[in-house]
């Protein structure tokens, strides 16, 4: 059996910015490891959770330039959980933004769950831009998709957790539990707000490792704005024009090397879609990890993602 990586030491960023992308939205970044590098931007999942010390920690420092950055809304970046301006289009041209103000030419792309949705739409509409793409949780963004987790399939395997999430809707809305969320989340009352911020946080909480573990829970204001912007793009079904819009385009991308490690029990988004992605692109290499659910903390996944973007990295 083998020995499986752990994370790097613990690490502070050697440059922080905010980057203005818009009238309205200015975007915290951070640069950590070697700013002489291997170039490599992190992209959050969500959407919405913000740019996290913990991501820092996937990467040789010394032979990696790390980039990471809080998406439209979330974290650090402003306004907090703002929902104007906020879709899955603004928030691909952010990335392209964000690589040409650090004057970087290429770069690999690392993203899990929605970061592995917008690490794929980027990836297609700028293809020059990338040497290499390291997903983990596939999610395509279609509707099976999305009714899996928040209409039929999630609910069998963690009935609890689900009646929990649907009490806190009255039982003449649950026909659409993220567009009755969205009514409560974007209510001009802060307390609605908060109370179905929490709920939509305990909701993807309870289902998102194999074996579930007390965590630390997010600040409320994060929270808030995670839920918002998740709820978002959900009912908004991520932004895209059809259905199979990013399988529809995996031609663009055909040339670019992907690294894919998905958890074998991941509830969240079921292995079904990251074995599809793997059977579309040619370059494509498909890790399961055997006892691995959703979490990008879970030792297995951890271990497939350090390997995977070595790998990718030793191809150059």
């Amino acid at each position: 059996m083998k020995d499986l990586r752990s994370l790097f030491p613990r690490i502070e960023p050697y440059k922080t910015g905010w980057l203005k992308v818009s009238d309205l939205h200015t975007l915290y970044y951070e640069e950590v490891g070697n700013p002489s590098g291997i170039p490599v931007v992190f992209l959050h999942g969500g959407p919405g959770v913000g740019a996290q010390p913990f991501f820092r920690r996937f990467f040789d420092p010394k032979g990696f330039r790390v980039i990471i950055f809080s998406q439209r809304g979330a974290g650090k970046s402003t306004p907090s959980g703002e929902l104007r301006e906020n879709n899955t289009w603004e928030l691909v041209e952010d990335i392209e933004r964000l690589r040409a103000a650090l004057g970087i030419e290429r770069w690999f792309v690392f993203g899990g769950s929605w970061g592995c949705t917008l690490a794929l739409t980027y990836a297609q509409l700028h293809p020059e831009k990338v040497r290499g793409l390291v997903l983990r949780g596939v999610f395509l963004g279609r509707r099976t998709e999305l009714q899996w987790e928040y209409v039929d399939g999630a609910s069998r395997i963690f009935p609890e957790a689900w009646q929990r999430f649907i009490d806190h809707i009255p039982v003449e809305e649950r026909l659409n539990l993220p567009g009755a969320y969205y009514k409560r989340l974007t209510s001009a009352n802060p307390e609605v707000q908060m109370k179905a911020a929490n709920h939509w946080y305990d909701w993807e909480e309870s289902i998102i490792r194999l074996i579930p573990r007390e965590s630390a829970r997010m600040e409320d204001n994060d929270l808030l704005a995670f839920a918002r912007i998740e709820c978002h793009y959900m009912v908004n079904n991520l932004f895209f024009p059809e259905d199979d819009y990013l399988l529809n385009n995996m031609h663009k991308i055909a040339h670019i090397p992907c690294w894919i490690a998905q958890g074998r029990y991941d509830v969240i988004c079921p292995v079904k879609s990251a074995y599809e992605l793997s059977r579309i692109l040619p370059l494509a290499d498909l890790h399961i990890v055997p006892d691995a659910g959703h979490s990008i903390a879970e030792p297995g996944l951890v271990d497939s993602l350090i390997r995977g973007i070595e790998h990718l990295a030793s191809l150059y």
